[in-house]
C-alpha cells in the first residue's frame, strides 16, 4: 500500500528528468541481474555460460507494460497509488514489434483506436470517444515539442497512456483535443549496464532500415550518461506503390548526484510519404458505405506526398533541498518545417466507387517554446502526510501557413476507389499566402498555475487529493492568405479542480475514485442575424468521474474502470419573434463506459497484454433535438485488444507471439444512417534470443493481419481510414 515516506518526494519527482529506471518509481525496465555466483571448483563450461546469455537477453526482450507513469503537476509515480488509470509501454515492446510509428506502438492499448489527420497522413488517436491530435502529445510532460504528424518511435524510452481528462495535471492541450486521454513520452537515458546495440530491419513490400542505440555511463559513481539513438527505414509498403522514409537521431545527456539531477536531450526527424494512401470521405447524398478496397490496393494518386522536418530537445533540472522538498524546471523547444500536396477521394457512389478528387498543396512552419517549474514538499500534520505541488506551465506557438489547390467545381478530377486511374498533377489555381515564405497562421500562448495536496493517513491506506490549475489561453487568428492582419482574437481563463481518493484495502489492491476536467478553447459567436455575434465564450469544460479497482503484485496488474465524460457544445438558436438568433453553448457529448486491462505473467514462460471497453458515446440537448440520443461519429461501441507471448520450454529463448484486435461498430454519420460493419485483425510474431560467441543475437519475425482482411479501421470525424493489409516484419539485433 501507499507509504507516505519522505523518500516518495524523489520517486515522485521523476517528472523533471523522466529517468524513470535509475529513481525505481513506476515504469521501471526491471533489467534481470545475472545469476549469483556459487562456489564450484571450475569455471561454467562454454554451454552454461551461452544459455546465461541467451537467458538474460530473452528475459529483457520480454513485453513490457507498466502500472504507472508520469502524471504532470503531481510527478512520477505507481499505478496503483494514484485515483487514475495510466500504463507505460516499454522500448524492448517498441524494439521487438519493429513499430515504425506511435499508432503501431499503440495498437496493444484496448483503449486506443488510431485514425488519420484530416486530410493529410497524419497520425490522430482516439481515446474515450475523444481525439488526441498529434500536436497534444506531450514530451516528458510538456506540450509542443513532440514532431506534430508522425512520430518515430525508437528514440523513446516509454509511451506512457492516461486514460481520461487531464487538465489539471498537464494542462490546456495546445490544440484543444486530449478530452479523453492523453500521450505522454519519455527519452531514453543511459542505463547502469553498458549498451551496444545494432539492429537491421525489414518490412514488406520492399521497406530496409536499421537502428543504432548506444549507452554508457561515466565518471565517479557513474554520474555521467549518454545515449545515442538512430534509426531510419526506406522503401515501399504493403500498400501499393507507397513509399515511406523515416530518419531519426536523438542525443541524451544526464548527470546527477545525491541531490541533483540534470538531463539534456536532443533529437532531430525527417519522414516523408510518397503516393500515400489517404482517407475517404462520403458523398453528402450517399445513402450507405462502399465496401472497402481490396487490401494493398492504393487509391491515391503518384502526386501526393509530405516531407516533416523537426529539430526538438528539451533541458530537465531537479534539486533536493534535504529529504522533504524537491523543486523542478524543464524548458524545451520545437522547429518543424513541414510541407506536402495533399488529395483525397469523395466517394458519391457507394456500389460503383465513383467519386472525385482534389489536390492541396500546404507549407507549414512551426516554432515553440515551453517550459514548467515548481516545488514538491513532504510534510507531517499530526497522523496525516502531505504532499504538495505548486507551479506553473507556459507555452508559446507561433505558425505559419499558405495553400495553393485545385478548385474547378464545374470540372471535377473524376477517380474511382476500386479502378483507380493515374490523373496528371493538376494546376492548382486558388492560391492563398505566400507559398515560399508563409505567412503567421496562429500565434498562441497558454500558462497556467497549480496547486496541489495529497494527504495520506491510516497508515498509508487512504490517500486524498485536491487541487486546482488556472489556465489562461490566449490565441491570435492572422490573415495569412493576404496581409497577415490580426482576423480573430481569444484571451479567456478558467479554473479547473481535481479530487482523487485511493483507499488500499491490501497491499497491493486499490479503489479510486476521481472527479477532474478537460479544457479547449472556447467558441465566439459567429452567423448571420446572431444578436451576440462576436461573443468571446469562456474555454469549454469537460467533466469526468470515475471509479475503479486495482490489483497489482509486481508481475501481474489488472485495473477496472467505469468512466462519464461530458463535454460541452454550441450553436444558434431562435431568440425573439423577429428571426434574430443567439449563439449559446448548447448541448453536450456524453461519453459513458467500461475499461478492463489486464498485463503480466499468467504462468511461468506465459504473459497477456490486453483488456477490453464498452462506450456509449451520445449526443444529448442537439440543435433542434434533432440527434439527441444518437452516437456521435467514428466511436465504437466496444474494442479489444489481446497480446500474447509464450517462452517455449523445449527451445531456450524462442517465443511466440500472438495478437488479436477487434473493434465494435461505428456509426459514419450523425443521423446514425450509415455504420462501418465490426471488424478483426490477427497477428502473429516469433522471436529468438541466441549467443554468438559471449554476445546475444535476437531474431525476429511477424505477420501483422494475417489473414489479409479487408476493412475499414475508422470513421473518425467521417473520414474512412482503410486498414494496413497483410504486412511480414524481420529484424535482428546484436548486443555487442
Amino acid at each position: 500500500m501507499a507509504q507516505a515516506t519522505p523518500q516518495g518526494g524523489r520517486q515522485g519527482a521523476g517528472q523533471g528528468t523522466g529517468q524513470i529506471a535509475t529513481q525505481g518509481a513506476a515504469g521501471t525496465v526491471a533489467r534481470a541481474p545475472a545469476p549469483a555466483a556459487t562456489p564450484a571448483s571450475k569455471p561454467a563450461s562454454p554451454t552454461a555460460q551461452a544459455e546465461d546469455i541467451v537467458v538474460r537477453a530473452a528475459r529483457n526482450n520480454r513485453m513490457e507494460v507498466t502500472s504507472g507513469g508520469q502524471l504532470g503537476a503531481l510527478g512520477t509515480k505507481k499505478g496503483l497509488d494514484v485515483p487514475f488509470n495510466i500504463r507505460s509501454y516499454n522500448s524492448s515492446l517498441i524494439l521487438n514489434q519493429q513499430s515504425q510509428t506511435l499508432g503501431q506502438v499503440l495498437e496493444n492499448d484496448p483503449s486506443v483506436r488510431t485514425t488519420m489527420g484530416y486530410g493529410n497522413f497524419s497520425e490522430m488517436f482516439v481515446i474515450r470517444g475523444f481525439p488526441v491530435d498529434g500536436d497534444d502529445i506531450s514530451l516528458n510532460g510538456l506540450y509542443g515539442i513532440v514532431p506534430r504528424q508522425l512520430v518515430s518511435p525508437q528514440l523513446y524510452d516509454q509511451v506512457q497512456v492516461l486514460n481520461g481528462a487531464s487538465a489539471f495535471l498537464n494542462g490546456a492541450a495546445p490544440s484543444g483535443s486530449a478530452i479523453g486521454g492523453n500521450i505522454n513520452l519519455l527519452f531514453k537515458h543511459a542505463e547502469a549496464e553498458a549498451l551496444n546495440r545494432i539492429t537491421a530491419d525489414y518490412t514488406s513490400s520492399g521497406q530496409g532500415g536499421g537502428a543504432l542505440d548506444f549507452g554508457r555511463r561515466f565518471g565517479a559513481n557513474k554520474a555521467f550518461g549518454f545515449r545515442l539513438n538512430a534509426a531510419g527505414m526506406d522503401g515501399e509498403t504493403s500498400i501499393d506503390h507507397e513509399r515511406r522514409h523515416d530518419a531519426a537521431v536523438g542525443g541524451d545527456f544526464d548527470w546527477h548526484d545525491d541531490n541533483t539531477r540534470i538531463s539534456l536531450d536532443m533529437a532531430y526527424q525527417n519522414q516523408a510519404v510518397n503516393w500515400g494512401r489517404g482517407g475517404v470521405f462520403l458523398g453528402s447524398t450517399l445513402t450507405s458505405v462502399p465496401r472497402p478496397a481490396a487490401p494493398s490496393h492504393n487509391f491515391s494518386q503518384a502526386w501526393t506526398y509530405n516531407n516533416l522536418n523537426y529539430l526538438f530537445g528539451m533541458l530537465n533540472v531537479e534539486h533536493d533541498f534535504g529529504k522533504h522538498i524537491t523543486v523542478y524546471g524543464a524548458f524545451g523547444a520545437m522547429s518543424g518545417q513541414e510541407k506536402g500536396t495533399y488529395s483525397s477521394v469523395t466517394v458519391s457512389n457507394a456500389a460503383t466507387g465513383d467519386g472525385t478528387i482534389g489536390s492541396m498543396f500546404v507549407p507549414y512552419n512551426e516554432m515553440n517554446e515551453s517550459t514548467r517549474a515548481g516545488v514538491r514538499a513532504h510534510v507531517n500534520t499530526g497522523p496525516i502526510a502531505h504532499e504538495i505541488n505548486a507551479g506553473g506551465s507556459a507555452l508559446w506557438e507561433d505558425a505559419s501557413t499558405a495553400y495553393a489547390m485545385y478548385y474547378q467545381p464545374t470540372a471535377p478530377l473524376a477517380t474511382n476507389l476500386y479502378n483507380t486511374r493515374q490523373i496528371a498533377a493538376p494546376a492548382q489555381n486558388w492560391v492563398g499566402g505566400n507559398l515560399n515564405d508563409p505567412l503567421r497562421s496562429n500565434w498562441t500562448k497558454l500558462y497556467s498555475l497549480y496547486l496541489s495536496d495529497t494527504m495520506t493517513f491510516w497508515e498509508g491506506r487512504i490517500a486524498l487529493t485536491g487541487g486546482f490549475r488556472y489556465q489562461n489561453i490566449l490565441q491570435n487568428g492572422y490573415n495569412y492568405a493576404s496581409d497577415d492582419s490580426l482576423s480573430t482574437h481569444y484571451n479567456k481563463g478558467a479554473f479547473t479542480p481535481v479530487v482523487g481518493l485511493v483507499i488500499h484495502p491490501t497491499h497491493n489492491t486499490a479503489l479510486y475514485f476521481n472527479r477532474i476536467e478537460g479544457l479547449s478553447q472556447g467558441p465566439t459567436a459567429t452567423g448571420a442575424n446572431v444578436v451576440n455575434l462576436g461573443q468571446v465564450f469562456a474555454p469549454y469544460q469537460s467533466v469526468q468521474y470515475e471509479v475503479g479497482a486495482k490489483y497489482d503484485t509486481g508481475r501481474f496488474s489488472t485495473a477496472l474502470a467505469f468512466y462519464q465524460i461530458s463535454q460541452p457544445n454550441a450553436y444558434t438558436e431562435p431568440y425573439g419573434n423577429n428571426g434574430q438568433l443567439i449563439f449559446r453553448e448548447n448541448g453536450l457529448q456524453r461519453n459513458r463506459g467500461m475499461e478492463l486491462t489486464v498485463n503480466g505473467e499468467i504462468i511461468r514462460g506465459l504473459r497477456f497484454n490486453g483488456g477490453f471497453t464498452l462506450i456509449d458515446a451520445a449526443l444529448v440537448h442537439t440543435q433542434g433535438g434533432l440527434d439527441n440520443g444518437h452516437t456521435a461519429i467514428g466511436i465504437p461501441n466496444y474494442t479489444v485488444n489481446g497480446n500474447i507471448e509464450y517462452d517455449l520450454p523445449f527451445l531456450k529463448g524462442a517465443t511466440l507471439i500472438g495478437r488479436v484486435v477487434n473493434t465494435g461498430k461505428q456509426w459514419v454519420n450523425v443521423a446514425n444512417t450509415q455504420h462501418l460493419p465490426v471488424w478483426t485483425r490477427f497477428d502473429l510474431a516469433a522471436r529468438y534470443t541466441f549467443s554468438v560467441g559471449s554476445k546475444p543475437l535476437t531474431a525476429r519475425f511477424g505477420v501483422d493481419n494475417l489473414a489479409n482482411t479487408r476493412f475499414w479501421a475508422s470513421a473518425f470525424n467521417g473520414y474512412l481510414l482503410e486498414g494496413q493489409p497483410r504486412t511480414f516484419k524481420l529484424s535482428l539485433s546484436a548486443d555487442l
